[in-house]
């Protein structure tokens, strides 16, 4: 019997999440490039779905975690030892945020950064009603799931948690049913499964304000949108609003597996009495991950990244002009865009594909694909890859005339 494939044995005994993986090999990634086993170079226009904002292997985070190789990795469970790397995050990150939001319970992944708020959610307000928006996603574990609008994918999983109400995002009349049963609202202030909502003006300080008159705790979930990837350091900066609880991830760790829950040390405080251990987490704050993402705040503050998101969304929005688009929404480079058509979706995407260009669909939009390239594109490099997403439209233009 031959040798089998590394992609046969990836398909016997790596746990599957959907029937049809992309099957990309890959063999190495560096900067805005993704290179599979073949050697085909790919421009990466999705970070790995908002993680890999400075792209990959950036210097100063490869060197962050090499550094700290050589001194410690785990060594406690969180929260029992003085660790260099999550003290020198946590200090750096609180002195980014408003004074209320002053630290931060270091958790793996945004799921569990979820599962921590809602948990706090009832702890500190003593209530058991918690509210999300319709066509959000906020993580597969059992709490984030219920957050669900939509039973599509959490029906087989019944029952969930109970007591979860849903209003529509940028509703202001829904604002109406936070009442003095809601311990909180958990909301994205850009939503983006549902193909990349940004706020009304004006409609996350409505929240704010009802949430502040019902004492009902904002959860801004920024797990997508935050460290650079809107155009500010998180979206709710740049929308002018400030969060109870915030809920942060993906990009935090300039590609190694971290998430966090931002909050006022009073209110985290809440998770050491009655009970003790509210909460807790073994690998949470792992000295590695946090050298890599104070690495990865470092190198957004110090450069001009984050001011230059504004113009790359400006140029990208300019360059893709085109019969089969309907329109790009966007908030900084978190994008999606919507074509005329569902059908030429696939043929977009795939042949995006073939011609050297990653994008990806949206959970709950089945007429956008979405672009979220890395920060660290030059408007020379958008450019190129934007050309390759003109041929993808053109192809399936082409190809569905064809038909005709």
């Amino acid at each position: 019997m031959g040798t089998l494939s590394k992609r046969q044995l990836f398909l016997n005994h790596v746990g599957q999440t959907s029937t049809y993986p992309l099957m990309l090999e890959i063999e190495k990634a560096e900067g805005i490039y993704i290179y599979s086993a073949e050697g085909k170079r790919y421009f990466d226009l999705n970070s790995g779905i908002s993680v890999s904002s400075l792209g990959h292997r950036h210097p100063k985070v490869i060197e962050a975690i090499k550094a700290q190789l050589d001194k410690h990795l785990h060594t406690m469970v969180y929260g029992e030892h003085v660790q260099a790397p999550q003290v020198a995050y946590a200090h750096l990150l609180s002195e980014q945020l408003d004074p209320s939001l002053d630290a931060v319970y270091f958790l793996n992944s945004g799921s569990e950064v979820i599962e921590a708020a809602m948990k706090l959610a009832k702890k500190a307000t003593g209530r058991y009603e918690i509210i999300a928006a319709r066509s959000a996603y906020h993580g597969s574990t059992q709490g984030a799931e219920s957050l669900r609008s939509d039973h599509e994918y959490s029906s087989a999983f019944m029952p969930l948690l109970p007591h979860i109400k849903h209003i529509t995002f940028n509703s202001i009349s829904d604002l109406e049913n936070i009442c003095c049963r809601t311990a909180a609202v958990i909301v994205e202030p850009v939503q983006a499964e549902a193909g990349v909502i940004p706020p009304d003006p004006g409609y996350l300080t409505a929240l704010r304000r009802r949430c502040t008159e019902t004492k009902t705790l904002l959860v801004l979930d920024e797990i997508q949108t935050g460290f650079g990837r809107t155009g500010r350091l998180f979206a709710h900066q740049k929308y002018d609003v400030v969060p109870d609880m915030l809920c942060i991830g993906k990009a935090m760790g300039g590609g190694m597996p971290i998430g966090g829950l931002v909050a006022s040390k009073s209110l985290l405080d809440q998770f050491t009495q009655a009970p003790d251990l509210g909460h807790i987490t073994t690998f949470g704050g792992h000295p590695v991950v946090c050298a890599a993402a104070k690495a990865t705040l470092e190198t957004l503050l110090e450069g001009n990244l984050v001011e230059e998101v504004l113009a790359k969304e400006a140029f990208i929005k300019q360059k893709l002009q085109h019969p089969i688009i309907k329109e790009v929404r966007s908030s900084g480079l978190m994008m999606a865009v919507e074509l005329t058509k569902r059908k030429y979706l696939k043929h977009v995407v795939n042949h995006a594909f073939e011609l050297g260009a990653l994008i990806d669909y949206f959970l709950f939009n089945n007429r956008s694909f979405r672009l979220a390239p890395p920060l660290i594109y030059s408007m020379e490099e958008l450019g190129q890859a934007m050309d390759i997403l003109l041929a993808a439209l053109d192809f399936a233009d082409a190809k569905y005339k064809k038909k005709l």
